[in-house]
């Protein structure tokens, strides 16, 4: 992964991508790049390089820009409550995500991994769906939907978990618009990216290499944060995304301000491109592509109404192309539950052994 740090913070600073900047590639055509004399088929890892850094601008021009160092201040972490869960320990504690702004989360602590001489073990973030009542609590398993505990049972198998509220959800209400941010989804990565930072400040765990995993609203939070922060290797979408096309068969009416995708707390400027879906700087396909090598697994319901399954498979597909590229095919895996908008038992065993490989 030392590679790919460095590559990583350099497409994170560059400017957009020359004068051709606004003629939209093809999101289903990965392999096409952009150079100085027109489109060319990348042959080579680093040949694609260009394409992902357009990616990345692209995503900061609906999302708004990553927040630099001028927002990472002391974390300042404070323990809230701590109850004995009987492996492991959960806290309640809240950190300073940005000057004027801290962010509540779980910990979860497995005692093994407090215990005096004990090594350090992996750590997951761990990405809550939607949910306006009790938002990060469902992964802890206090309450809400079954088959979301990710969270506590990640803990059981040792992990450390981080579980930071959502903003715009239940009780975590920060200001958008007072911090600088022109999407709640800019204000989630960077309090997940911060997120990261309290795992690495923790001396019981292995630092540099996490996972990252969600269901639904945590499902496509976990890929946008990946794609911006190379210490997440490995990668959970539950039931997370398809193509914006094909989100409940392109309505019209869900592409305004206020609706689906363009709610303040997700990206309100994608409101811009109603009736012009296939305009939209970025897509889930070249997401998935801006993950690889990284390992990921994918569970898409096939009887899941909110995002469909034959969608999910075109972006698999076209991502291909870029794993291929990396000699990494075996790292993208998708998994069609005979289900609803759900993370069964069986897809949730699958990701934890999948996380479990690749972190211990």
């Amino acid at each position: 992964m030392k590679p790919f740090r460095g590559v990583l913070l350099l497409l994170l600073t560059v400017g957009p991508i020359g004068p051709a900047r606004a003629q939209r590639l093809d999101p289903l055509d990965l392999l096409q790049c952009r150079g100085k004399e027109g489109t060319f088929v990348a042959k080579t890892t680093a040949e694609w390089l260009p394409r992902r850094s357009e990616i990345l601008q692209a995503m900061q021009s609906v999302m708004g820009k990553m927040p630099g160092d001028d927002k990472r201040c002391p974390l300042d972490v404070r323990v809230e409550e701590e109850t004995d869960c009987g492996t492991y320990v959960r806290r309640l504690i809240s950190y300073a995500s940005e000057p004027g702004s801290r962010t509540p989360a779980y910990l979860c602590i497995p005692k093994a991994a407090l215990a005096k001489d004990a090594a350090p073990v992996p750590a997951a973030l761990c990405l809550h769906p939607t949910d306006n009542s009790i938002g990060f609590k469902v992964v802890v398993g206090l309450g809400g939907k079954q088959h979301r505990q990710y969270a506590a049972e990640l803990a059981e198998r040792g992990f450390v978990t981080i579980s930071p509220s959502y903003p715009q959800l239940a009780q975590y209400q920060p200001d958008l618009k007072a911090l600088g941010y022109e999407s709640g989804t800019m204000k989630a990565i960077w309090d997940n990216r911060r997120a990261l930072d309290v795992l690495d400040s923790l001396p019981f765990v292995k630092h540099d290499s996490y996972g990252a995993i969600g269901h639904s609203l945590g499902g496509h939070n976990a890929i946008f944060t990946a794609v911006f922060d190379h210490r997440i290797s490995v990668i959970v979408s539950s039931s997370g995304f398809d193509c914006f096309g094909d989100y409940y068969g392109g309505k019209p009416e869900l592409w305004v301000h206020g609706k689906g995708w363009c709610q303040d707390r997700y990206m309100p400027k994608l409101a811009e491109y109603q009736n012009k879906l296939k305009d939209i700087p970025f897509d889930f396909p070249e997401l998935i592509a801006a993950l690889a090598p990284r390992d990921v697994f994918i569970n898409a319901p096939l009887k899941d109404s909110n995002f469909h399954a034959e969608s999910v498979d075109r972006v698999v597909k076209a991502a291909s192309a870029v794993y291929a590229l990396h000699q990494a095919q075996g790292h993208l895996i998708v998994d069609h539950p005979d289900s609803e908008h759900d993370f069964p038992d069986a897809q949730r065993e699958k990701a934890y052994v999948l996380m479990e490989k690749v972190l211990k």
